[in-house]
């Protein structure tokens, strides 16, 4: 791979800058693949959240986790609801989520391209590479202040 610039020009490079550009890249990557599969990320995370789950999960359980996800908030509630209305979940009288047999199936499907996704990523980076990356940036929002949780 070319880089952008050379190593003694890259460590004088604005952090801010490149985590945007890396968090744009695979966002847009990861919802353009999620909607040929005929879903969106959000929607995704839905069914991700309840596959682990033994028997289904809670949906205030669900929105609790997923509503710190990429600033989507309260806006998860009509993405679970999404799920319902395509018949990949149902709901109970109690809130508890749990796949159909449809679900289950497009749960597989999306499953597979996640590790597609996965891989496409992660191609000539080692998981050393990428364990010191997280650390960095998990540091970088340390340092500043900021605020970030991921399950």
């Amino acid at each position: 791979m070319e880089y952008s610039h050379s190593d003694t020009e890259l460590i004088k490079q604005p952090i801010g800058y490149w985590s945007w550009a890396a968090h744009k890249a695979v966002v847009t990557r990861t919802r353009a693949a999620l909607a040929e599969l005929g879903t969106t990320q959000p929607q995704w995370w839905v069914l991700a959240q309840v596959a682990l789950g033994e028997d289904g999960k809670a949906r205030a359980e669900v929105t609790e986790i997923l509503k710190g996800y990429l600033g989507v908030g309260e806006a998860i509630g009509p993405e679970i609801d999404a799920t319902i209305a395509r018949g990949w979940l149902t709901e109970d009288g109690e809130g508890r989520l749990r796949f159909t047999a449809e679900g289950k199936a497009f749960h597989a499907k999306g499953a597979a391209l996640q590790r597609e996704l996965w891989a496409e990523r992660h191609a000539g980076v080692s998981d050393e590479e990428y364990l010191t990356t997280l650390k960095v940036l998990q540091r970088f929002i340390h340092n500043t202040g900021g605020r970030a949780w991921h399950h």
